[in-house]
Formats: C-alpha cells, sequence, structure tokens
C-alpha cells in the first residue's frame, strides 16, 4: 500500500471513527421513543436544515447527477431545477403545517402515525398501508446508498466492491443503532457542511487548472455526443433534442419531496417555529448552492479529466457516476502533501451516502416498531421494548438492503429513482391536501397511497409490451410501460393518487366536527 493510500485511509478512518462516537454520545442522551425516534422535536434551525438537505441528496448528489451530466450534457440538469423547485415548495407550504399538526394529532412521531391521528383512522388501515410502502421502498433506497458507498471505496482504495459494501454498511449500521435521531441529524449537520464544501471547491479548482479558453475545446476532444454546444445546451441530451415527456420527467422529480418521510420528519422534529423560519433560508440556500455545483462537476469534469473518458477506452471499468472522485483523485492524490486533504473531500462522498442511509434506516425502525408493532401487535409495549425492536429492525432492514446492493452493476440513478418516485406519489398527494383540503376524509386517504404506490410498481416494474428483440436465451424481452412511454413514475402516479384522494373524498362520509376542529387549530396555530 503505498503512502497516499496510506493517508487517504487515515482521513476515511477518522471521520467514520466521528461518526460512531456521536452515535454513542448519543446513546446515552436516549432516554425514550420519542427521543430515538424524533430527538425530543428539540432541533435547532441549522441542524434541522442540513440534517433534511443532506439526508435528501445521498450519494445521487455527488455520483449520480454529476455523472449522468458527464454522460449526456446539461440537458439532465432538468431534474436539479424540479428538485429545486420541490424543495422550495416543501420548505414554503409544508414545513410549518406539518409540525403544527403532527403536534395537534396526538404528538404524532411518525408519518403513518400522523396519518392514523389526523382521519380517526380506528381500524389501522392507514397505519399497516403506510408502513409496508416505507419498507418496501426505503428497502430499495437504502440499497442505493450502500451501492455508493461500495462504488466508492472500490474506486478509492481499489478493493474488492463487496468487502467494500460491507465497510460503509458497517459504519451506518453502528451509529443509527446506537443514537437513533439525535446522532443521525447531528451526523447529517457534519457530514451536509462537508458535503457543500468540497462540491463548490472541487470544480473551482479543476475549472482553474483547464482554464476559461479550453474547457471547450476540450469538451469537444473528449467526443460528447453533438459536440460541446449540444452538450451545454439544455434543451439537448446526449446530442439530440429534448423532448416535452422527458422535460416533464425530470422537473416531476420535484414533486418527490413532499412524501420523503426521511425529510418530513425533520419538519416534525424543529423546536420551535422560529428556528423553522432559519432552516427555510439555510436550506434553500443549500440545495441551491449544492445542485449548481453539482452540474458543474459534471461539466467541469468531462473536460478536466481528458484524455480520460470515463466508461471508455483506458476507463472502461469506471463508471461516469465516479466522476467526482476521479477529479479529486487527480487534483490531490498525485501530490503527497495534498493527498490527506483530497482524503477529506472524498469523505464528503461518504458523507452524502451516509446522511441518506442512516435517516432511512431509522425512519423504516420507526415505522415498523412504533406504527406496527406498538400500533398494531403490542399496544401496551414499554419505551424499551419499543426501541429493542427498532434497533433489532435497523439491523434486518440494513442487511436485506446489503444483498440487495450486492451487485456492483446497479445503478445508483435507477434504484434512486424507482424509490423516489414510490415515496413521492403514495405520499406527497396526501400530506399536501392533509394539511390543506379539510375535507380530506380518510376512504381518500388509503385511496391515494394504494393508487400512487400501485402506479409506480406497475409503470416501473410489470413488463406489457413486445418489443421484438430476443435475449441471448431466446426469450422476447419485454417493456414496461416506463420504458415505453419514457414517462417517469412520479408524473403519472402523483396525479392519479391526488386524484383518488378528492374522488373517494367527496363520494364518502365527510370528515367529523371534531377532525374539522382539529383543522381549524392547526390552521390558527391553536395547539
Amino acid at each position: 500500500m503505498n503512502s497516499s493510500i496510506v493517508w487517504v485511509l487515515l482521513a476515511f478512518a477518522a471521520y467514520m471513527i466521528l461518526m460512531i462516537v456521536v452515535g454513542a454520545v448519543y446513546a446515552g442522551k436516549t432516554k425514550n421513543s420519542e427521543d430515538y425516534f424524533l430527538g425530543g422535536r428539540k432541533l435547532n434551525g441549522w441542524v434541522a436544515a442540513l440534517s433534511a438537505q443532506a439526508s435528501d441528496m445521498s450519494g445521487w448528489l455527488l455520483m449520480g447527477l454529476p455523472g449522468s451530466i458527464y454522460a449526456f450534457g446539461t440537458g439532465q440538469a432538468w431534474i436539479a431545477v424540479g428538485l429545486f423547485i420541490g424543495t422550495v415548495c416543501n420548505w414554503l407550504f409544508i414545513a410549518q403545517r406539518l409540525r403544527r399538526y403532527t403536534i395537534r394529532a396526538n404528538n404524532s412521531l411518525t408519518l403513518p402515525s400522523y396519518l392514523e391521528n389526523r382521519f380517526h383512522d380506528k381500524k389501522r388501515i392507514l397505519l399497516i398501508t403506510s408502513s409496508l410502502v416505507f419498507v418496501i421502498f426505503f428497502l430499495v433506497y437504502t440499497a442505493s446508498a450502500l451501492t455508493a458507498g461500495g462504488k466508492l471505496f472500490t474506486s478509492v482504495f481499489g478493493i474488492d466492491y463487496k468487502l467494500a459494501l460491507t465497510i460503509g454498511a458497517a459504519v451506518v449500521l453502528i451509529y443509527t443503532f446506537l443514537g437513533g435521531f439525535m446522532a443521525v441529524c447531528t451526523t447529517d449537520f457534519i457530514q451536509g457542511t462537508l458535503m457543500l464544501i468540497g462540491i463548490m471547491v472541487v470544480p473551482i479548482i479543476a475549472y482553474v487548472l483547464v482554464g476559461d479558453a479550453n474547457v471547450t475545446a476540450m469538451l469537444a476532444e473528449s467526443g460528447v455526443a453533438g459536440g460541446p454546444s449540444s452538450f451545454l445546451n439544455v434543451m439537448h441530451n446526449d446530442g439530440s433534442r429534448v423532448s416535452a415527456i422527458y422535460i416533464i420527467s425530470q422537473l416531476a422529480w420535484g414533486l418527490g419531496y413532499m412524501g420523503m418521510p426521511h425529510i418530513l420528519v425533520r419538519f416534525m422534529a424543529v423546536s420551535n417555529e422560529k428556528e423553522l423560519k432559519k432552516s427555510k433560508v439555510i436550506a434553500i440556500v443549500w440545495v441551491a448552492l449544492s445542485l449548481g455545483f453539482a452540474v458543474v462537476i459534471g461539466i467541469i469534469g468531462r473536460a478536466y479529466l481528458y484524455p480520460t473518458v470515463l466508461g471508455q477506452g483506458d476507463a472502461a471499468g469506471i463508471s461516469a457516476e465516479n466522476v467526482f472522485i476521479e477529479m479529486i483523485k487527480k487534483i490531490f492524490m498525485e501530490d503527497f502533501q495534498l493527498t490527506f486533504i483530497g482524503g477529506l473531500f472524498l469523505c464528503g462522498i461518504l458523507a452524502a451516502i451516509m446522511s441518506t442511509a442512516d435517516s432511512q434506516l431509522l425512519v423504516t425502525a420507526s415505522s415498523v416498531a412504533e406504527d406496527l408493532f406498538k400500533g398494531v401487535f403490542k399496544k401496551n409495549a414499554s419505551d424499551k421494548t419499543v426501541l429493542n425492536v427498532s434497533r433489532a429492525t435497523i439491523v434486518v432492514v440494513a442487511l436485506i438492503a446489503y444483498i440487495i446492493a450486492l451487485n456492483p452493476d446497479s445503478s445508483v440513478m435507477g434504484l434512486v429513482s424507482n424509490a423516489w418516485a414510490g415515496f413521492g406519489a403514495a405520499f406527497g398527494p396526501i400530506v399536501i391536501l392533509s394539511l390543506y383540503w379539510k375535507r380530506t376524509n380518510l376512504a381518500g386517504a388509503i385511496a391515494g397511497i394504494v393508487s400512487g404506490a400501485a402506479t409506480v410498481i406497475v409503470w416501473d416494474y410489470i413488463p406489457c409490451f413486445h418489443t421484438g428483440v430476443m435475449d441471448e436465451a431466446g426469450k422476447e424481452i419485454m417493456e414496461t410501460l416506463g420504458t415505453h412511454t419514457g414517462l417517469y413514475s412520479l408524473a403519472i402516479g402523483f396525479f392519479i393518487s391526488l386524484a383518488m384522494i378528492v374522488i373517494f373524498s367527496l363520494t364518502t362520509k365527510a370528515p367529523s366536527e371534531e377532525m374539522l376542529q382539529e383543522y381549524a387549530d392547526m390552521k390558527n396555530d391553536n395547539l
């Protein structure tokens, strides 16, 4: 092992040890299930903002998005535009009302329990349905984070993918298992800060090294489809003009925010509305800078890394999703004195991965332990028992996600896309209408969640169109609705769910006077 790798390894080790120490510290401060799942609703503005955004973006921000820009051009930036709009709307229109309503609705600790209390679901249909959707899609989402971690360790240290995957999964599991929500949020704050520094500094240095006058020429030499003018044109993708369906699909990513449990739970946990207002500004600035510089990484990385072209020639084994990793290695690892700094920037990618995986594990655990175990099977369970079940769930979910992530050819972008669509379509519409339409009722809520989740599953996973193309075994390759139409499943699932909520709510019994009073209390801040 050369000395450069040793310094990088020391940076990674120091970072991961810090995360575990944070988990151990908060393990001693966790007294009950509210502490473990919501941190006692004591988050300050800075931690809430950076925790929400760091847990949101994941390895996708530093691998998936820059990689897609690198490979296909700035036409891929429509996703970033959609996500920015979604983030702004989430903080402006959802955060405050959701925090109020979860307190008014019997101090709900999780999104499923909020929906149950909001709609007075005595039969616990919402609780069970929501929890099952959580488990299904969070397994895929967590697997995407672990996959990104495995690719990072493999690229940096040249170790076997499975060993790399095991190391990353183990560290996330340990500190999430120990410290719960506050450990997750505190580590996310550190990770969000590290991510932002890395994502801004690295492309600026690379741009200076390339030189303003050389960027276009080097893009052309690297073989970008359609030439530099097409590569830098947001109305082109992979050398061809984008369609209306393509832009709609990319912008539709923004619809997912209102249904992301690991983001919404941060709104529920903020200490007061004054801190929440502070969080809005911090979060919006953070996400604008992060998404903007992620796009820049893809552009500048294409020029800076040339004559290496990721995925081609000598770099055939390196995915375009590794563009940020390769930029850091080229800038910092060729100079021994800068190696440790490079290791810290690489930790920024690890931070993006961990900040999402830990949140997903915790929200899944809260849903299983608080909502299913205590809410359905053992209503008189003690806090200690609930905590034990939560920690056991974290281990089980991490193990299953680990198994899903074992395939090194899994696309981070693809896995995130499927899970994001599932949550956004299932929960986004009902969260919005539960906060803004008092006529929404239990039947509408159930119809919305089921139809949204089912639409995504059918759209993305059920082959139903003949292609006439045979695979190696002589079996015809079938296309899904998503592949056939090119329309992102979230775009259709969100609006089907929205329509089902309205139709079922209007054609069934109106909400009770008690429910209407709770809605009025939330709206008027009468808690």
